[in-house]
């Protein structure tokens, strides 16, 4: 029977979140098997490379756009957005989007990316690495930090996705996968065709924790005490699994980020996962920038809005933190093609507990160059700022996740010195 549920693991591109070696402290919370409780962590990726000003840098100067002039700008609050209801393909609108989340919305504008090809500037945006292959991505780090017992830790669906060794990586692509892996001793995930009755299952387990614990103290070769360790593993996360089984939907949306979405939330619900990477792609728009970005960035914010609702049902939007990011920008000038070019500066957005909304830091300039702050009063400074790089606001993300002093982080520096980690960025 577990030797099925790690095949499905397998075949499901599943990563069990445990360690190699259990130390008598990870013992101990694997044994409680106690559900994680927040806060969910989930980072949004626009995969290929958004154009920020078709979304909350709009420009409608220089020729930079071709939908909408500068007279045409919306504002929402402290927000300014560009005007999407009358050209979008599907989706929600930026007015919609911003009538409805503005008030809880931080962005900053004038992110530097300082490269414009994809595979470092997906790096560094998800790590704050740039010249290391070996960081973790943020979602992996916070997930080893706060949950490295949760059986599902770390969920992602693609774009970069390194752990740094740190804490497994679970792909579970489809809900029916995760409604296969939530009852993993049941045949092909039906409830009402179980391998053995409960009360066997009850023995193999009670069984399966004495040798382990029998086994604890004596010596062992690495390789065979990891083997162990995952069949025990194995065991004990798949009796937390059953917990994902009330939160899965019976009606399955069709939108892929809703779907991404529905496997993330039935796992923080059930206190099995920690944090989540979703993506979708498509956003390198080289060519006809315009009809593929407003088809894409109202998909994607209708999954954001979605990812809101549905915990708001499920009653853990107050524990989620939303990251909403791409690796780069699209240049300020259209190609032959009608389409944008790679452009190094960009925008990220936050939202939820403990973020500050209704706010917009940072900049960029007519041309769409970045303009530096002030990292201790955040606002705009040409002349003395800095120039926001993601290091920065990794550093702040693991501020904010309160694990900058936790030995993981510190495995990992990020090298932002004190005068220029940005002050107050959360509000």
């Amino acid at each position: 029977m577990r030797r099925d549920f790690l095949k499905l693991c397998g075949l499901a591109g599943l990563g069990l979140a445990v360690p190699f070696r259990f130390h008598e402290a990870v013992r101990a919370e694997v044994k409680k098997d106690e559900p994680h409780a927040g806060p969910f962590y989930v980072v949004f990726n626009a995969s290929g490379g958004w154009d920020t000003t078709y979304l909350m840098d709009p420009k409608g100067i220089n020729e930079i756009n071709r939908l909408y002039k500068e007279e045409d700008i919306q504002t929402r609050g402290a927000h300014k957005f560009a005007p999407t209801a009358e050209h979008k393909v599907g989706g929600l609108s930026n007015e919609e989007f911003y009538a409805e989340f503005g008030d809880e919305l931080l962005v900053l504008n004038g992110l530097d990316y300082s490269v414009n090809n994809h595979s470092p500037g997906a790096r560094y945006m998800a790590t704050g690495k740039l010249d290391s292959m070996a960081y973790p991505t943020f979602a992996a780090l916070v997930a080893a930090c706060q949950g490295p017992t949760c059986p599902l830790s770390y969920l992602t669906f693609g774009n970069y996705s390194a752990t740094g060794n740190l804490v497994a990586m679970s792909r579970v692509p489809y809900l029916h996968s995760l409604k296969k892996i939530a009852n993993a001793d049941a045949i092909e995930g039906n409830e009402k065709s179980l391998y053995h009755q409960p009360f066997v299952i009850d023995r193999i387990e009670q069984a399966l924790q004495d040798r382990n614990q029998l086994r604890a103290a004596e010596p062992r070769l690495p390789r065979v005490e990891r083997a162990e360790n995952m069949l025990y593993a194995a065991q004990s996360n798949s009796k937390a699994l059953e917990r994902v089984s009330p939160y899965i939907p019976a009606t399955l949306p069709k939108e892929r980020l809703s779907q991404q979405v529905e496997i993330a939330l039935a796992s923080f619900k059930a206190g099995v996962c920690v944090s989540a990477n979703l993506t979708i792609g498509q956003f390198d728009s080289h060519a006809n920038n315009d009809p593929d970005q407003m088809k894409l960035i109202p998909e994607f914010l209708a999954g954001i809005a979605y990812l809101m609702h549905r915990a708001e049902e499920l009653k853990i939007r107050d524990q989620l933190v939303v990251v909403v990011q791409s690796e780069m920008g699209r240049t300020p000038t259209y190609n032959k093609g009608n389409g944008k070019d790679h452009w190094s500066i960009g925008s990220v957005m936050f939202l939820g507990r403990g973020i500050k909304g209704n706010r917009v830091l940072g900049a960029t300039d007519e041309k769409q160059f970045q303009v530096p702050i002030d990292p201790r009063t955040l606002a705009c400074d040409k002349e003395q700022g800095v120039r926001v790089r993601p290091e920065h606001i990794h550093t702040a993300l693991r501020e904010f996740a309160g694990i900058a002093d936790h030995a993981y982080s510190k495995k990992f520096p990020l090298g932002v010195v004190d005068k220029e980690k940005l002050h107050g960025l959360w509000g």
